[in-house]
């Protein structure tokens, strides 16, 4: 039987189109930096390498360490003395990007009947963010981090979706077995990867990523009254 569900954030309990999402952070990203001398071009260029690093992370760093380290290897030893400020853009500017999103008032509420169930929650969102702009973007889908026992975040994270070591290495902190545990996501190249280590998947299907047109009924998926139904047979 099911005892903790992993949940997908962007496109699965904050529904959105990922491609108007990334480009109205970017461009405030862009708006923010270029007083500090960050030419726009270069560092979404930069930007777009350390998220490329991090997915091939192999494991040897965490995913902050990865990424930090192509940003010196563009800017110099001393850019990150400019991570201050990029903490501040997640603090402040990044919340605009809210309003790309979608709200769907299920996603919490799917959440917190979960906990009702006796089922914990993880977050389990692809680690490229620090943990300032994952917990925004958790606030924005209705939810808090106290809703969560875990929270992956580049900081404490050594993998990348669809890599299944991202999965497992979630599975050894928290001491989980895996057979007892549901990855629900909307992505099925990156979340439905889960079941290759025993883990058993929902594909929530509203704002779907189907990138290699892969044929879904062989998974679990709907929406969330069908995810509820599939939670509740498996967890009474």
């Amino acid at each position: 039987m099911i005892s903790t569900i992993f949940f997908d954030l962007d496109g699965t309990l904050l529904p959105m189109d990922q491609d108007v999402f990334v480009k109205s952070y970017f461009g405030l990203l862009a708006k923010k930096m270029a007083p500090l001398g960050y030419a726009p071009e270069k560092l979404l260029k930069t930007i777009w390498a350390g998220t490329q690093a991090m997915v091939k992370n192999d494991g040897s760093r965490t995913n902050e360490a990865v990424f930090w380290d192509l940003f010196e290897s563009i800017y110099g030893k001393d850019a990150r003395k400019d991570e201050a400020a990029f903490e501040q853009f997640y603090r402040e500017d990044f919340q605009q990007a809210q309003g790309v999103c979608g709200f769907d008032p299920r996603a919490a509420q799917t959440v917190r009947q979960i906990r009702e169930l006796g089922c914990a929650a993880v977050l389990a969102t692809n680690p490229l963010f620090p943990p300032v702009a994952t917990r925004s973007r958790i606030r924005w889908a209705g939810l808090t981090p106290e809703d969560f026992v875990y929270i992956s975040t580049y900081d404490n994270s050594r993998y990348c979706k669809p890599n299944p070591d991202y999965y497992r290495e979630i599975l050894d902190k928290l001491e989980l077995s895996a057979e007892r545990c549901l990855m629900v996501g909307n992505d099925v190249g990156e979340d439905m990867v889960a079941g290759e280590l025993g883990m058993e998947v929902f594909l929530l299907t509203d704002c779907i990523i189907n990138r290699d047109k892969r044929d879904i009924s062989r998974y679990p998926h709907g929406s969330y009254p069908e995810l509820l139904e599939y939670i509740r047979k498996h967890t009474v």
